[in-house]
């Protein structure tokens, strides 16, 4: 595993590669909230996630998990949860309990049922089980149906994000999705026109573009 920078032993360390959905959305967090970490790097494709080492971060061999001195966290949801308690800057939540709730709808359709269906152990088992062929399909199933359910929940809460005019939780976890669908598995943007409006919106913002997958330390140069 490689290290992105060699920051202070008192910063935050994340666990992460590069394009991960789930290491992205608490790279956003992050960088919401103004916090310098030390970034990482797990090379999924070499296995660096099932070394001994890292089992011992997350038992799951999963990215991300964040280390906060002795403390470690492994799963993204607790990691933005412990963030935001930790550090009250540019709140993720909002105050209004309703609008707070339609939060933890929209990003728990993406972290229970939308992201885990696409990640790379699944498609790898698809792969060995039924052949390349069945990969694309299968995602493609389960993100139109992700995305058509989350374009119901925001139709009427949506403003220039997800819940409104400020940047909150759920928009942390539908950015990298949306990009996901949309430039890497090529989803057509014209059935899901709220998403495709929030997207446009999170490449406008410094915190989501410094988080991108191509500004990864660990990101290949070709």
């Amino acid at each position: 595993m490689a290290s992105g920078n060699d920051g202070g032993n008192n910063k935050l360390q994340l666990y992460s590669y590069w394009r991960s959905s789930c290491s992205w959305r608490v790279r956003i967090a992050l960088n919401l909230k103004g916090i310098d970490y030390e970034y990482k790097a797990v090379n999924l494709l070499k296995g660096e996630q099932n070394s001994p080492e890292f089992r011992k971060l997350n038992p799951l061999g999963y990215v991300p998990a964040l280390v906060d001195g002795d403390f470690i966290l492994s799963d993204s949801f607790a990691i933005l949860m412990y963030l935001e308690e930790k550090y009250p800057q540019h709140p993720l939540l909002p105050s209004d309990l309703k609008t707070k709730a339609i939060n933890f709808e929209a990003a728990n359709i993406v972290s229970s049922s939308i992201q885990p269906l696409q990640n790379l152990v699944v498609l790898n088992y698809i792969d060995e089980k039924f052949g390349p062929d069945e990969k694309l399909p299968w995602v493609k199933h389960f993100l139109g149906k992700g995305f058509a359910a989350l374009e119901m929940l925001l139709k009427d809460y949506a403003g220039k994000y997800a819940t409104g005019d400020e940047v909150y939780l759920a928009d942390c976890f539908l950015a990298p999705q949306i990009d996901t669908g949309f430039t890497r598995f090529n989803l057509d943007k014209s059935e899901f026109p709220i998403l495709a409006r929030l997207h446009e919106a999170y490449c406008e913002l410094p915190a989501f573009q410094k988080a991108m997958p191509p500004n990864q330390p660990d990101t290949p140069s070709s």
